[in-house]
């Protein structure tokens, strides 16, 4: 969950010195060296490669940049551009994240670890697609207006994700996680057009390849629905899930749900909701992760003592 970024002294050494964030995600060198980083100073079991979930847009030739203090903020969407886009261009295009994860992928450090590659559900980039820059709260005020748009995004997605799915693999990636961010901004009558189908697709084409895969679908209400239905091989808990009920519903693997916040406090707190969440889960298959993204003002000591108390369990 974010395991490099902006919390690391080194990351942002990088980060100060490469402003443009779609150009550092599309530098093997550096891309690769970031990935690595958390390897270096923590115990971990995996690695997980550093690039965004924005890069399949940015593929589809639709303008795609990082505000400071704002996040992304992306172009208008030409579907009849986007319609046109040839499969060897869009991996021309991202060639720099498929060398980068090869280059991991050597490395002496990710030896008998995993190394996860990612992409965004369909639905959490339509969004981004159509809604140009983060929703927070809300999808702009008609966004399910124009019906042919967003079934044609959804079906050039579907072709692309899998596209870029199969050369992260290609590459050495040995997981795949599924991000769906904006999951949480359906009403449940929508999920089945807009997450369970688009996702179910891609999970069964990532099991075809033999390759397990972990959805997160953050924020959404009811996660048993969502695992009978998509049927990863595992699910990422968000913080808001509560630990005992998805132990005793959810019957594949979990991972993560520890709120990041609880690293802004102090150790023994941190022990604590650690605990909490090894306690409940110790009959269950559970990989231990975040509910989300480890914050940038997180004292890295901290996700040290976090993986030690882990490995120590």
């Amino acid at each position: 969950m974010r395991q490099a970024g902006r919390y690391l002294p080194e990351f942002r050494e990088i980060r100060k010195l490469n402003p443009d964030f779609i150009n550092l995600c599309l530098n093997e060198n550096l891309s690769s060296e970031i990935t690595l980083q958390p390897l270096k100073r923590f115990d971990l079991d995996a690695a997980i490669i550093f690039s965004d979930i924005l890069m399949i847009p940015y593929g589809l030739n639709q303008e795609v940049k990082f505000e400071k203090n704002f996040g992304p903020k992306l172009g208008l969407l030409d579907l009849e551009k986007i319609s046109k886009i040839d499969e060897i261009d869009f991996v021309e295009k991202l060639y720099p994240v498929y060398k980068s994860i090869k280059k991991v992928s050597e490395d002496n450090l990710i030896k008998n670890k995993n190394l996860i590659g990612f992409v965004g559900a369909p639905w959490t980039l339509l969004v981004y697609m159509i809604n140009k820059h983060s929703p927070k709260k809300e999808l702009v005020k008609d966004f399910f207006k124009d019906e042919f748009l967003i079934n044609r995004v959804l079906i050039i997605l579907e072709k692309f994700l899998k596209l870029h799915i199969d050369q992260q693999i290609k590459n050495g990636a040995t997981v795949i996680q599924i991000f769906d961010s904006w999951a949480g901004l359906l009403e449940e009558k929508d999920l089945p057009n807009y997450v369970y189908v688009p996702t179910l697709n891609l999970v069964n084409y990532i099991k075809s390849l033999n390759i397990p895969v972990i959805c997160f679908p953050r924020g959404i209400k009811n996660y048993k629905n969502y695992c009978d239905i998509v049927k990863p091989d595992a699910v990422n808990i968000d913080y808001d899930v509560d630990p005992v009920s998805a132990c005793k519903e959810i019957k594949i693997p979990v991972q993560g749900g520890l709120d990041p916040k609880i690293l802004l406090t102090d150790k023994e707190n941190l022990k604590k909701e650690t605990l909490k969440y090894l306690n409940t889960f110790k009959d269950h298959p559970y990989i231990f992760n975040l509910g989300h993204g480890v914050l940038p003002e997180t004292n890295p000591n901290m996700v040290e003592y976090l993986v030690k108390i882990v490995k120590d369990y």
